[in-house]
């Protein structure tokens, strides 16, 4: 039934295969030449995998991205629909086909590499030296690749072989060699897998709840699991899962430096690197423009304005200490004082002095200033 797809896979490794013979001057098979042309094709077929599935590994990000700005959003409707499922689910659509958010969109790079796995693993395990042609590959072709040496281990060959596959294989390589070499893949498998994972959950973000047993159980679940089952694994195989997850981890560094997850350190310093610089100049006032009032309604003096003898503005404490500087006495003249006066009469003095003080910008004269003293004095009679 998957016939075709082990056929796809095959023609792919032999296209490679024939490019990289040429860059070798075709080597003889079974020379170290030849092991590492397929070798070669084999991180190849990795690479065209996953170039094709590029767009959808971006598309994936972005989704990731979407539903996890979509989250505050989930939890209010979470709380508004409290233990009714359905009604929760069909919000949840809703507000999915508003934002053109996808869930399925996270699985979409995953999918494709399933099949493409399963197929290489097919065909290496069916590959033995002096089997027949295979999926469209003649037998000189197919024996070429089932003794191609990978450091001495042929890349059809596994850590756990039986019948007679494994006596033809045993007949150019030694178990030993074979096992060191898979032993080793194994743990680098295992190892590159566990950072990869790790790695996916600094792309995914802060997560809560469910998610994050999940995504803790198979950041050591998904290593064990394969450091198990790699012993069953051709070597081509393991070599085919360790570059991988060697262009997984380069392809999500790529992606964390250009989009990384809302609300990390990364994210608020590219938003702060991004946010435009202001000048200050460019928040002066023009010439001859009104300033702009603060929001406590004052505007600041030109400094040219300010008194630096009295800052503050007292003008009793700034008329005193004038008259003490200038020789006149402090002993006010009440002689004006000692008729009594209306309140009229006052009030409009009053207003007079005022009307004064704001002729004469915004400062008292002297004299009213000591006439302020008035009524403290009133009643008293200047000494001759």
């Amino acid at each position: 039934m998957l016939d075709w797809l082990y056929t796809a896979i095959s023609w792919v490794l032999a296209r490679w295969h024939s490019l990289w013979s040429l860059v070798f001057d075709d080597p003889e098979a079974g020379t170290g030449l030849s092991g590492l042309a397929w070798a070669l094709s084999i991180v190849f077929l990795v690479v065209t995998v996953r170039v094709i599935l590029f767009p959808l590994f971006v598309k994936q990000v972005k989704s990731q991205r979407a539903m996890q700005e979509l989250q505050p959003e989930i939890t209010r409707l979470r709380k508004q629909y409290g233990s009714d499922r359905q009604g929760f689910a069909v919000a949840m659509q809703k507000l999915q086909k508003e934002r053109n958010v996808s869930p399925l969109a996270g699985c979409l790079p995953i999918l494709p590499q399933i099949p493409i796995f399963l197929s290489l693993f097919h065909v290496l395990r069916r590959l033995a030296p002096n089997a027949q042609g295979l999926y469209g590959w003649d037998e000189p072709l197919t024996n070429e690749a089932a003794v191609a040496p990978f450091f001495g281990a042929p890349i059809s060959s596994s850590f756990s072989m039986s019948g007679a596959k494994e006596q033809a294989i045993l007949e150019v390589a030694s178990y030993a060699n074979i096992r060191v070499v898979a032993f080793v893949l194994i743990l680098i498998m295992s190892l590159t897998t566990f950072f990869t994972q790790k790695q996916i959950m600094r792309r995914s973000g802060p997560v809560e709840g469910q998610a994050a047993m999940v995504q803790k159980m198979l950041l050591y679940v998904m290593p064990i699991g394969l450091f198990v089952s790699g012993f069953i694994f051709p070597i081509g195989v393991l070599l085919y899962w360790f570059t991988n997850n060697l262009w997984t981890l380069g392809q999500q560094f790529f992606i964390l430096r250009k989009m990384p997850p809302p609300g990390s350190d990364a994210a608020k310093a590219r938003a702060a690197a991004e946010k435009p610089a202001v000048d200050p100049k460019a928040l002066a006032p023009r010439p001859g423009a009104k300033p702009v009032r603060p929001k406590n309604g004052r505007t600041a003096a030109p400094a040219s304005t300010v008194d630096t003898a009295n800052p503050t503005g007292d003008t009793t404490a700034g008329d005193t200490a004038g008259d003490t500087a200038a020789g006149e006495p402090t002993t006010h003249d009440t002689t004006a004082d000692d008729a009594p006066t209306a309140t009229g009469a006052t009030a409009a003095s009053s207003g007079g002095a005022s009307a004064a003080a704001r002729s004469s910008g915004g400062r008292p004269r002297t004299g009213g200033a000591r006439g302020s003293q008035g009524p403290a004095n009133r009643g008293k009679r200047k000494r001759r």
